[in-house]
């Protein structure tokens, strides 16, 4: 896995050591933040949600590519641990807010965001309960983007959002969202 572009355009990131994640694959990365340039323009400022993190690397093109700041929400320690050393290789800690324990869990937000990145596993339609949840704490407003990464099979369908796109990409779909 590579950063795709920006400050750390080319850079190495580390994936967990156990199986219990997914890594984004580069290509899908790739793609969604083609699909999600057309919409935001510039990420510069932005304020970013990677939810299911893993490895980090969502959050981290994010801020490679000028976001302020990326809070991280991950539960599994060996994602925890590769999402750490991922943010101290580049040294973006700074910029960086890691919350370990389920996604679930989050409380209220200060602020909404401008941009949340949910990649759940893939079947248990966590991602979609996750929205919910995190819509009705704020974490949400109407100018913010949603994207949540599936299954190419499964559908994102949360009350109160409207689907702006969806794209297929090997055996994931991406689907971006916004507040109906």
């Amino acid at each position: 896995m590579r950063v795709i572009a920006g400050e750390w355009r080319g850079r190495k990131l580390i994936a967990p050591k156990n199986d219990a994640t997914r890594p984004t694959a580069d290509r899908t990365r790739e793609t969604l933040f083609s699909m999600l340039t057309s919409r935001v323009g510039s990420f510069e400022g932005l304020y970013v949600a990677d939810l299911f993190a893993g490895s980090g690397a969502l959050g981290i093109e994010a801020l490679s590519r000028g976001a302020a700041q990326c809070l991280f929400g991950e539960q599994d320690r060996d994602a925890l641990d590769a999402l750490r050393q991922n943010l101290a290789a580049l040294g973006a800690a700074p910029r960086a807010d890691v919350r370990a324990g389920s996604v679930l869990g989050l409380g209220p937000a200060r602020r909404s965001f401008d941009l949340l990145l949910f990649d759940a596993p893939y079947g248990t339609g966590a991602g979609s309960v996750a929205l919910d949840k995190l819509n009705r704490l704020g974490w949400i407003g109407p100018d913010s983007w949603i994207s949540v990464e599936t299954a190419e099979r499964e559908s994102v369908d949360v009350a109160g959002f409207e689907i702006d796109a969806e794209r297929r990409v090997g055996k994931a779909k991406l689907t971006l969202l916004r507040l109906a």
